[in-house]
């Protein structure tokens, strides 16, 4: 498992009143917008203070507010589906397994992005014994056929990726935040290593009739909006020898934004 680097304290959150997964995920955000940000931690913290002030909740599971993510993605030999995203092909797909390190559970998820723009995730719960090799698992094979344009036979990992994740949930539940920091990643097909370093991802996930609090925050914060995909910065990252022109740019962006060189 690769490392996760620069951890922000739990301290940091105790201020944000909780909120439990069961009623998190009673809020169906039906007209969904989604959108990204990127900024630094040191930024970050002023940012939560702010979120806290305006009301938003932390998800709080098992006491904690910050949760460890571990994901392993999937692609073929040839990483199609590293190049489809590279090349700009509008329909593509992402597939990985999932484990929430501090519950254990583990999912296997497939994300689809059809040609207007719109991202759909389905998952199904494996053992966590297969989180790095799930294609003698007859009910996840089938799944991943069912779900995908791939076949578990033709899928080998590709890039597992480690990070902590702050989830925020506005006072009216129209918008929630997923905060990423300490993202790493480990590429098992050649031991390359890379992370973000200092770099903070931020994703909010808001019902498009509604306004949005956050965003007038993140504007007072300087802090801009960004395309970017995990997989394809970490493998752009770890793997030298593959086509990723325009990755690159996005990772010199990306050096910009936090005001630090990423290997």
């Amino acid at each position: 498992m690769p490392e996760a680097v620069h951890i922000l304290p739990d301290s940091e959150l105790e201020a944000f009143s909780p909120i439990s997964l069961e009623e998190m995920d009673s809020v169906k955000l039906l007209n969904r917008i989604d959108s990204k940000y990127l900024t630094d931690e040191e930024t970050l913290l002023p940012l939560l203070r702010d979120a806290c002030k305006a009301g938003y909740r932390a998800l709080e599971t098992d006491g904690s507010k910050i949760a460890i993510y571990d994901t392993l993605y999937f692609d073929t030999p040839e990483h199609k589906m590293f190049l489809d995203h590279h090349n700009r092909r509008l329909t593509r797909q992402k597939v990985r397994t999932r484990v929430y390190v501090d519950s254990g559970l583990t999912f296997l998820e497939i994300k689809r992005k059809n040609n207007h723009g719109r991202t759909r995730k389905k998952r199904m719960a494996i053992p966590d014994g297969e989180f790095r090799n799930f294609s003698s698992d007859t009910a996840a094979t089938e799944y991943l056929k069912a779900k995908s344009d791939y076949c578990a036979e033709d899928l080998t990992p590709s890039l597992e990726t480690l990070f902590r994740r702050i989830t925020l949930v506005n006072p009216d539940k129209t918008e929630r935040i997923t905060i990423d920091t300490g993202l790493s990643f480990k590429n098992p097909r050649n031991s390359g290593e890379g992370s973000l370093l200092n770099g903070v991802i931020i994703e909010l996930k808001q019902d498009g009739h509604a306004g949005s609090q956050m965003k007038r925050i993140l504007l007072d914060h300087r802090v801009k909006p960004i395309k970017v995909s995990k997989y394809c910065i970490g493998i752009t990252l770890t793997d030298k020898s593959i086509k990723s022109n325009r990755f690159k740019l996005k990772i010199r962006k990306i050096e910009k934004q936090i005001s630090n060189k990423l290997t």
